[in-house]
């Protein structure tokens, strides 16, 4: 089994990716979940903001839900910004080596701003949201990720690309092919 670590700015297209591959996955009978940051923020982490220490405590609290559904068998996608480098790693540490793909969605600010499915970078612009990544606080790019996926890419493309490099992590993927 793998976890995909979806990181890259709010709109880069993570969660779209990530629900994606699942479609793709449950196809060859594969058991995934995604922890994104709408299903995490609603209840496991409703009491966190977006200062770094919030987003830190964040990340490390989806990497260790990750981290049991995993151990339960699941294919597990994380799609969240996680903005910075060491937190990243942190998640990674929790994984076996080989059980974690890091994934960098490159989407350009600029599309992500125009994307703005949710409406917070026009909030980050009039004071709203203060920490808003990409606009209020910095986004630190994955220096060595498993994965770059463009994320103004052709969606099947880009999750075919993904589902491939799971299939290779996975040693259970490959022998559900045989």
């Amino acid at each position: 089994m793998c976890c995909s670590d979806l990181t890259g700015l709010s709109g880069a297209g993570k969660s779209t990716i990530a629900d994606a591959a699942v479609r793709a996955l449950h196809g060859m009978g594969v058991k995934t979940y995604v922890l994104d940051g709408d299903n995490v923020r609603h209840g496991l982490n409703k009491d966190l903001g977006f200062t770094p220490e919030d987003r830190a405590e964040n990340v490390r609290r989806v990497a260790e839900v990750a981290r049991l559904m995993h151990d339960a068998g699941l294919v597990v996608f994380v799609a969240l910004v996680s903005p910075f480098e060491a937190d990243r790693q942190a998640a990674k540490e929790l994984f076996a080596p080989g059980e974690f793909l890091e994934v960098h969605v490159d989407t350009p600010l600029e599309v992500a701003q125009e994307r703005d499915p949710k409406g917070l970078y026009a909030k980050a612009q009039t004071g709203s949201i203060p920490n808003m990544t990409g606009v209020g606080q910095a986004y630190e790019v994955p220096a060595h990720p498993d994965l770059v996926l463009r994320g103004t890419g052709d969606l099947d493309a880009t999750v075919q690309v993904l589902v491939t490099a799971i299939d290779r992590k996975s040693t259970r993927l490959n022998s559900s092919h045989v």
